[in-house]
């Protein structure tokens, strides 16, 4: 047994382990002094905000419904922007995750052709490809359906192709075995060990894009967010108010859908 004395002196770090991690505490805090100097911030600014909160957020008490039948259209057309491109996306997600994925994928070429759409595709946020298809189709729903689904096929894509990969071989062995066709792999081997997959999948990002579909009109892909960006740009502070808490409501209301499918389907 252990005497008392070894006990006291006991400690869950050596004194070189303590060094380290000092070390790595001290250079943590030197990166984030250099990057707080680096972006320039306004302290004056920061200082100030809590009050020039309280006086934005007095300015939206009460809310404004006046223009709610509008605000209820364009939240119509966010569900629409959300479901349309959530589809499209399942349909092009598929191909593109069956050649992303090693044990299923044609030849080399064709998996880095898979892998380099899944991130190109993640790596590109909304906004940004909402501007591109914005300028490419103008303002409007198009730009904002293309946008999600550009942004979507990546992030379904990269989780189906895991699911494909991660599939029992015995199955698909057996049919090869037996002569079946690569289309007959697929359909009897692949596709029901992925399928739950596959729902859980579209019903995340199809969660995922209602919430991202909200702010696509700030830069007029369509969506409440031209509302919103109106109300702001007009100092209509009742009004962003009222937009907001249709946004909040959509949002829950989404969430709970979302999980009555899972529990469906899933």
């Amino acid at each position: 047994m252990n005497s008392p004395a070894a006990l006291d002196h006991w400690s869950r770090f050596t004194p070189k382990q303590r060094i380290k991690r000092y070390a790595v505490l001290l250079a943590t805090l030197l990166v984030v002094a250099w990057a707080l100097q680096s972006i320039n911030v306004i302290w004056e600014w920061v200082w100030d905000s809590p009050a020039q909160m309280a006086d934005l957020f007095s300015r939206m008490v009460p809310p404004d419904p006046q223009n709610l039948p509008s605000i209820m259209q364009a939240m119509w057309e966010t569900v629409n922007i959300a479901t349309i491109a959530t589809l499209f996306a399942v349909i092009l997600s598929l191909p593109v995750a069956y050649i992303a994925a090693k044990n299923t994928t044609p030849n080399i070429v064709t998996l880095w052709i898979g892998r380099f759409i899944l991130v190109s595709s993640r790596s590109v946020n909304t906004i940004i490809w909402a501007l591109l298809f914005v300028a490419i189709f103008g303002p409007g729903i198009i730009a904002g359906i293309v946008a999600i689904m550009f942004r979507s096929i990546g992030f379904m894509g990269k989780l189906l192709g895991e699911a494909i990969e991660e599939i029992d071989t015995r199955p698909v062995e057996a049919l090869q075995a037996s002569g079946a066709s690569r289309f007959k792999v697929v359909l009897y081997a692949i596709v029901p060990q992925v399928m739950p997959t596959f729902f859980a999948v579209s019903i995340l990002r199809w969660d995922i894009n209602l919430r991202e579909s909200t702010v696509l009109g700030l830069v007029g892909a369509g969506g409440i967010g031209i509302i919103l960006q109106g109300a702001i740009d007009t100092f209509n502070w009742p009004e962003v108010s009222t937009v907001l808490l249709a946004i909040l409501a959509f949002v829950i209301l989404g969430e709970v859908v979302s999980m009555y499918l899972r529990k469906r389907i899933l």
